[in-house]
C-alpha cells in the first residue's frame, strides 16, 4: 500500500514500487504433476505445507456477519505463526527450486541486472551535482557526487558496505542535499523495513554528523535557504511500530546542524497547535524554498491527495512563533504546489479534473484570490515545479508523459522530449534554468535527461554508461481493450518482432489501480529474460489508477472498486482474443495495492488464468485499516465502520471470496516479514484459505522473505531471486518443460 502523500517535489525520485515485479501461476491443471516436478528437481520430494489451525472470529457489519477464520495470524507471538510461515517458504523454494532450467534462467537475469548500470534522481546544489547510482554489478544503490555535470563521480554513501543488526542488509530510503552542496542528510534502514534512522554527512570530507534521528520514515526534509538546519517529519515519541497507532500524532520539528536532536524545536503536532485543523492521523510536513522568505505547510491526510495548506514567515516559524495563514481547505482540491520567491503556484482539480494550475501572492493570498496562471487543458497535468527560467509541468496521457514550460513571460510551451514513455523523476531550482528527469520506456532504459531552455534541447546527462543491450529485436505495441460497460482500458504489449500470435506464448499480465498512480511505461532489464523465452508481458492500465487523471481513479476507487479487476478480466479476455494468449498460458500479476486487483480477478475468474501472483499484496481488505499502515490509507479504500466503507471493503476483499471445492489456477504469493506497508498476514491468511479450498492439483504457494519488506530496500541480488521464481513460475504454467 501506498505511502502517505508528502510533498511530491521536495523529495528526490524513487524507483518505481515493486519496479519490474513480474507475474506468474495458472489455471490449467498443471504443465506437470508436482510429483514429476519433485523427481525432476532431486530424490527429494518437496516438504508439504504447514495446514493453518482454524480459529473463527465473528463479527458482525450493518446486520451482516463475516467469519475470519485465520485471525489469529494478525499476532506475530502466536505460537503457530513463525513455523506456519517458515513452512510455507520451505514448501514454496522447493517447489520453485525444482523447477526445471529454473536456475539458467537466475544466472541470465542476474547477467541482465547485474550489467545494467543505472542512475537516477538528480539534485543540483550550487555546482554539485547528487544523484543515486547502482553501477554495474552492483547489489545496492549509492548515493553519488560529482562537481557539476562533466566532473569525476564521487560515491558518498554506500549502503552495501554496512550492516544491520543480525548482519542484515542496510538500505539508503531517502536523501536530501542541503541548498549550498555542502551536507546531505539521508535515511538508513535495516532488511528493507523503511524504518529510517536519520543522518547527515558532511559532503566535502565525507564525515558522518553525531546525530541520529530515529522514527524518521517519511522524513520528508527540508532544509533552510542557508543550509544550517532543516524541517523533519517524524513519528511522535511514544509510537509503538507495529500498532495502528504508529503514525498518529506525528511530529514536525527542526534541526540545526551540530546540536542535540533532543533539543530540536518541536513546530507542529496535533494537540499543540490548537488553531490548526490538524487530526491525529493526518501528517504535517513543512517546506521552503531555496529563495524567498516564505515556509509553507500541509497537512496530509496519509494517502490523501487533496490537503491543506498554510504559509508563514520563515523568520517566523524557526523563531517558534509562527501564525499560520491558510492558502486553500480540503475541498479546493489542491494536489501539488511550488514555491517562487512571493508566489505561490498551486495544482488544483477543483473544477478542472485535468488540473489546473493558480497563481497567489504568498503575502496576502488565499485560493479563492488566486489567478489563473495555466488553464485547464485535454492533458492531465501531474506535477509542478518550478525553475529559474519558469515553472515546469508534467502532463499525463493515458500512462505516458510529456513537458511543458510555463515561462516567466507567460509563454506556455511543449518541451520536446527524445522519447515517448514515463517521467519517473523531475527535478528544478529557482537557482537555475532548466530541468533533470527520469526517463524510461518499455524499451528504453531508465536515463536522466537534462533539458537546457536555451538550446531547447533535451539530452542524456550520461550519468551512467548505456547499457550495452540489442533491443532492436523487440517491439512495445500501445493499443486499447475494451471493457464490458464499453469503457477504452490502455493496454500495453511488449514482445519479440513478428512473435506468433497462436494463443500458445506464456503471457504476463500486470495491473495496479489505485491512489491515482499510472502504470507507466518502464523498462526492467531482467524483463529480458522472460521476453527471450518467448514470453509477452502486458500491462493493463485499470481504472483506479492515474493514467487519465481524476476520472481514471475515481472510476476504480470504493464502491466502483470492481471496475478495476474487471478491467483487467476483460484485458485479458482481448488478449486470449488476439491469440496473443490462451488460458493455459496467461498469468496476471499484481503488487501491494495491486494485489486487490488479482486477487479479485482470480476469485471472479479462477478459469480463465493458468497463473496469479499477488507480491505482497492486500489479499484481507476488510481487515487493513487495522494494520500499522491502516489509518493512512482509509481515504483510498474506506472504513468498516461506515456502511458504504464496508460494502466496497468486502467486495474488494478476496479473502472473503475464496470458495470450497473450487478449481484455482496456481498462485503464488509473496510476502516480506519486515513489510510496514501490507501486513504479513494478508499472505498468510490467503494461503491458508486457497489450499483449503482448492480442488485442483495447481499448487498454491507462499514465498516468504525473512529479511526483506515491502520491496523498496530490497537489493539486486534478493530481487533477482524473486524474479527468477516468478518467471520460472509464468513458464512453468504454460506449459514449458524447461525455463532454460
Amino acid at each position: 500500500m501506498k505511502t502517505p502523500a508528502l510533498p511530491p517535489t521536495r523529495s528526490p525520485s524513487r524507483r518505481r514500487l515493486l519496479q519490474g515485479a513480474a507475474a506468474l501461476t495458472s489455471i490449467a491443471a498443471p504443465a506437470w504433476p508436482l510429483t514429476a516436478l519433485a523427481a525432476a528437481a532431486g530424490p527429494k520430494a518437496p516438504p508439504r505445507p504447514p495446514v493453518a489451525r482454524i480459529e473463527p472470529v465473528s463479527e458482525t457489519f450493518f446486520g451482516e456477519t463475516v467469519v475470519d477464520p485465520y485471525r489469529w495470524m494478525e499476532n506475530a507471538k502466536d505460537k503457530d505463526w513463525e513455523p506456519f510461515m517458515r513452512g510455507q517458504d520451505a514448501h514454496a523454494r522447493a517447489v520453485l527450486g525444482g523447477i526445471p532450467g529454473r536456475e539458467a534462467l537466475k544466472r541470465r537475469i542476474g547477467e541482465l541486472s547485474g550489467g545494467t548500470p543505472v542512475a537516477y534522481g538528480v539534485q543540483k546544489a550550487v555546482e554539485r551535482l547528487f544523484y543515486q547510482v547502482r553501477p554495474a554489478g552492483a547489489d545496492n544503490f549509492k548515493l553519488a557526487v560529482r562537481p557539476g555535470a562533466g566532473g569525476a563521480e564521487r560515491i558518498l554513501i554506500d549502503p552495501t558496505t554496512m550492516k544491520g543488526e543480525g548482519g542484515a542488509h542496510v538500505s539508503l530510503d531517502w536523501w536530501v542535499a542541503s541548498p549550498d552542496g555542502r551536507h546531505v542528510v539521508y535515511g538508513l534502514s535495516p532488511a528493507g523495513s523503511e524504518n529510517s534512522v536519520l543522518h547527515v554527512m558532511e559532503v566535502e570530507t565525507m564525515r558522518v554528523l553525531p546525530e541520529r534521528i530515529p522514527g524518521t520514515q517519511y522524513a520528508g526534509p527540508s532544509w533552510l535557504p542557508d543550509g544550517g538546519g532543516f524541517f523533519y517529519w517524524r513519528v511522535a515519541d511514544v509510537a509503538k511500530l507495529g500498532t495502528v497507532d504508529y503514525y498518529k500524532r506525528s511530529q514536525v520539528l527542526l534541526h540545526r546542524l551540530g546540536t542535540d536532536p533532543k533539543d530540536d524545536m518541536l513546530l507542529v503536532q496535533h494537540g499543540r497547535n490548537t488553531a490548526l485543523p490538524l487530526s491525529d492521523t493526518e501528517f504535517p510536513s513543512i517546506a521552503c524554498a531555496r529563495t524567498g522568505n516564505w515556509a509553507v505547510l500541509g497537512l496530509y491526510g496519509g494517502v490523501r491527495r487533496e490537503n491543506p495548506l498554510f504559509v508563514a514567515p520563515l523568520a517566523d516559524v524557526v523563531a517558534g512563533r509562527a501564525a499560520w495563514r491558510q492558502v486553500c481547505a480540503i475541498e479546493d482540491e489542491v494536489t501539488d504546489f511550488a514555491i517562487d520567491a512571493n508566489d505561490l503556484y498551486l495544482l488544483t482539480t477543483r473544477g478542472a479534473e485535468n488540473g489546473k494550475v493558480l497563481r497567489l501572492p504568498l503575502a496576502t493570498g488565499t485560493y479563492a484570490g488566486g489567478t489563473t496562471a495555466v488553464p485547464e487543458g485535454p492533458l492531465v497535468v501531474e506535477r509542478i515545479a518550478l525553475a529559474r527560467d519558469g515553472l515546469y509541468l508534467l502532463d499525463l496521457d493515458g500512462g505516458y508523459h510529456g513537458l511543458r514550460r510555463l515561462g516567466r513571460d507567460g509563454t506556455l510551451k511543449a518541451v520536446a522530449l527524445p522519447f515517448e514513455g514515463q517521467i519517473e523523476g523531475l527535478f528544478a531550482t529557482a537557482l537555475e534554468d532548466g530541468c533533470w528527469l527520469d526517463g524510461t520506456a518499455w524499451l528504453l532504459p531508465f536515463s536522466t535527461f537534462r533539458h537546457d531552455p536555451a538550446t531547447g534541447r533535451t539530452e542524456s546527462a550520461g550519468l551512467a554508461p548505456p547499457p550495452k543491450l540489442d533491443l532492436s529485436g523487440y517491439e512495445a505495441i500501445r493499443t486499447f481493450a475494451t471493457a464490458r460497460d464499453g469503457t477504452r482500458v490502455p493496454l500495453s504489449i511488449v514482445a519479440k518482432k513478428g512473435l506468433k500470435r497462436d494463443g500458445r506464448n506464456p503471457t504476463l499480465v500486470s495491473a495496479y489501480g489505485a491512489y491515482q498512480i499510472s502504470s507507466g511505461p518502464y523498462f526492467s532489464p531482467r524483463t529480458l529474460a522472460f521476453l527471450e523465452r518467448g514470453g509477452v508481458f502486458a500491462t493493463a492500465h485499470v481504472r483506479g489508477g492515474g493514467e487519465y487523471g481524476k476520472r481514471w481513479w475515481k472510476g476504480g476507487q470504493k464502491l466502483a472498486k470492481p471496475n478495476t479487476w474487471r478491467d483487467l478480466i476483460d484485458c485479458c479476455e482481448h488478449l486470449i482474443k488476439e491469440r496473443w494468449a490462451s488460458k493455459a498460458t496467461l498469468t496476471i500479476q499484481g503488487g501491494s495495492a495491486g494485489g486487490i486487483t488479482v486477487g479479485r480477478a482470480l476469485t471472479e475468474r479462477h478459469d480463465l488464468f493458468a497463473g496469479v501472483i499477488s507480491n505482497v499484496g492486500v489479499s484481507n481488505a476488510m481487515r487493513a485499516e487495522f494494520g500499522q499502515n491502516g489509518p493512512p490509507n482509509i481515504d483510498e479504500f474506506g472504513t468498516v465502520k461506515e456502511r458504504a466503507g464496508f460494502l466496497g471493503l468486502k467486495a474488494m476483499d478476496a479473502l472473503h471470496h475464496v470458495q470450497d471445492g473450487t478449481r484455482y489456477p496456481a498462485v503464488l504469493l509473496t510476502i516480506g516479514m519486515t513489510d510496514p506497508r501490507v501486513e504479513a498476514w494478508n499472505g498468510g491468511k490467503m494461503a491458508a484459505r486457497l489450499q483449503k479450498a482448492n480442488r485442483s492439483a495447481n499448487p498454491i504457494l507462499l514465498r516468504v522473505s525473512f529479511d526483506a519488506g515491502h520491496g523498496l530496500g530490497s537489493t539486486r541480488s534478493q530481487v533477482d531471486e524473486e524474479r527468477a521464481d516468478e518467471f520460472a513460475f509464468v513458464l512453468w504454467r504454460a506449459g514449458r518443460r524447461t525455463v532454460a
